[in-house]
């Protein structure tokens, strides 16, 4: 057997603590830092914010992103200040 990984696990490790775009089923999009992610696609973000429409909403420290809402998850570009 091949020791290659699968092409979603090593984007899952690529991304991992890096700026990341979730977009909701509801069509809500969370940005922030991926902290953990599970086999349940489960999420994990730290300094997130919140998007309804393109406008920032809220911002918050943590925030956990069930799998089940989740419509995709996004590499983002790092945001220099």
């Amino acid at each position: 057997m091949s020791n290659r990984k699968e092409p979603l696990s090593q984007f899952i490790q690529q991304i991992h603590g890096r700026p990341v775009v979730v977009k909701l089923n509801s069509g809500v999009d969370y940005r922030g830092v991926l902290a953990c992610l599970d086999g349940y696609m489960n999420i994990a973000l730290e300094q997130t914010e919140e998007y309804v429409n393109g406008q920032l909403k809220e911002k918050y420290g943590d925030a956990f992103l069930r799998g089940n809402n989740v419509l995709y998850i996004s590499a983002q570009k790092r945001r220099y200040n």
